[in-house]
């Protein structure tokens, strides 16, 4: 069983929610992302999804663009986030996810991709811009080696889309909850996202985790609340990070922002 799954039925028995933030790897730096990785770890948070910077991202707003820009002038690639990847996992067990953009899988190779993703300790994967329909070579390359693969649904997603990605997902499915690119936006609607979440769950027992658009904690409750499974926040964090990039307080801040999501997450359960 994989550490996402386990992680996903361990709070299922507590009856909490995932936390699951995003950073973008090598943004200030490789170092300062372990860093940052380890201290949201201590302040809670279950799951950490990890950008690896694609100069064309066509899933991530402003906010996340920038921040793939910082590490890619830093000459980010797709074998440095893998090997910050095997540096988290001498400290570390948390699970880690890379979202990124198939264009680098290609160039590498899926089945490279796949054995050197598992042999650094990585857990799961999430390519916005690969079709479940176009996935027929790389899902079962990664299913047979353990690592899981993670398709994304959205508000305007039909019934047949939704059985697919719930056959193709491992670990758990990603729910857009609004249309559109990542970033901080006011005015989640609650009651949208549960009926969502209710359609996709009359389909599917695998854990389905909202991101888009979660900014604060008070939000982080409301769809935890609304029957997600997880919380993901991405735009958000990356602002603090951009905001104290050159501090010594960054992965203090970053903790700090972490745990107050948590606390939020953690109203689901009371």
């Amino acid at each position: 069983m994989s550490r996402i799954k386990n992680t996903f039925n361990r709070l299922k028995k507590k009856n909490e929610k995932a936390l699951i933030p995003y950073l973008m790897a090598g943004d200030p730096d490789l170092a300062t992302t372990k860093e940052l990785i380890l201290a949201m770890e201590k302040a809670g948070c279950d799951i950490v999804e990890l950008g690896a910077p694609f100069s064309d991202p066509l899933a991530d707003g402003p906010t996340i663009q920038k921040a793939a820009l910082r590490s890619l002038q830093h000459h980010t690639s797709i074998k440095d986030v893998l090997g910050l990847v095997a540096e988290v996992r001498k400290e570390s067990k948390i699970p880690l996810i890379i979202m990124t953009y198939y264009n680098l899988i290609f160039h590498y190779g899926e089945d490279q991709f796949v054995k050197d993703a598992v042999a650094a300790g990585l857990d799961g994967i999430i390519l916005p811009d690969l079709p479940p329909e176009e996935a027929g070579t790389l899902v079962p390359l990664a299913k047979d080696a353990g690592l899981d693969t993670i398709f994304l649904v959205a508000p305007t997603s039909t019934d047949d889309r939704i059985k697919l990605v719930s056959k193709l997902s491992h670990g758990f499915i990603y729910y857009v909850s609004l249309t559109g690119v990542t970033g901080s936006r006011l005015g989640l609607q609650q009651a949208a996202i549960k009926s969502s979440l209710a359609r996709i769950k009359a389909q599917t027992d695998k854990p389905v985790a909202v991101g888009f658009g979660i900014a604060t904690p008070d939000q982080a409750a409301e769809v935890a609340m609304s029957g997600a499974d997880g919380v993901i926040v991405g735009s958000a964090l990356v602002k603090v990070i951009e905001e104290n990039g050159s501090s010594p307080d960054l992965a203090a801040r970053a903790a700090a922002f972490v745990k107050a999501l948590k606390q939020g997450v953690l109203t689901a359960a009371q």
